[in-house]
């Protein structure tokens, strides 16, 4: 029953849509109406401005971060003194499904009929906690490709696909990670829900018609 309401209570979490909220609140729009028609925090700095965009960011990380840490503390990594990411057994599978169902839940909010954000920001909160050095080196990347092109969404799709190969070279090359195997398949998990979040934007890429980050 624990993992069971572990998921849920992470997946309801994501689902708190909370660049919706502050558009809403702020211009007494619907978020969904602008630019890519996503929640997160691109979008919001398009319709509400850029401080806007940053309160969102920082609020969908954080709400990543807390999914997994619920996670880690039910089911005793935390409360038995250990620190995230030390122990390979079963209890990081289930953290592991408990990271996916924030971003599930970010991407398709139950409140907002399914319709959410592209589970960037609130990827990066998650493994924040469980691979802060793979998110460091991924937002290498992601700057990289932004300072590069511009395209706030080339950027996000190649740092969160490169996410499980900086997993794989942190763990051979710099210090072991615990847990390999699930925060893998979870990063894996991630980066195909994020990459399908951004179908869209694919074929804007393609056409020649995204825009630009200015």
């Amino acid at each position: 029953m624990r993992p069971a309401v572990v998921i849920v209570v992470a997946y309801l979490l994501g689902s708190v849509p909370f660049g919706y909220l502050i558009v809403r609140a702020s211009q007494g729009a619907d978020v969904r109406e602008t630019g890519s028609g996503g929640t997160g925090a691109t979008n919001v700095s398009r319709r509400a401005g850029k401080l806007a965009g940053v309160i969102t960011l920082v609020l969908d990380a954080i709400k990543g971060a807390v999914a997994v840490f619920i996670a880690l503390w039910a089911f005793g990594a935390l409360r038995n003194g250990q620190t995230p990411g030390l122990a390979e057994n079963n209890l990081y599978w289930w953290v592991a499904a408990a990271a996916v169902a924030v971003i599930i839940g970010h991407m398709f909010p139950v409140w907002l009929g399914f319709r959410g954000g592209k589970g960037v920001a609130t990827g990066v909160g998650v493994f924040l906690v469980l691979a802060p050095v793979a998110v460091a080196f991924a937002g290498v990347i992601f700057i990289l490709v932004v300072v590069a092109t511009r395209y706030v969404s080339l950027a996000s799709m190649l740092a969160a696909a490169a996410m499980p190969v900086l997993l794989l070279t942190q763990s051979e090359f710099l210090r072991p990670v615990g847990g390999l195997s699930p925060l893998l398949a979870a990063a894996s998990a991630s980066a195909l829900l994020i990459i399908f979040a951004h179908r869209g934007n694919i074929g804007r890429l393609m056409g020649g018609t995204e825009s630009k980050f200015r």
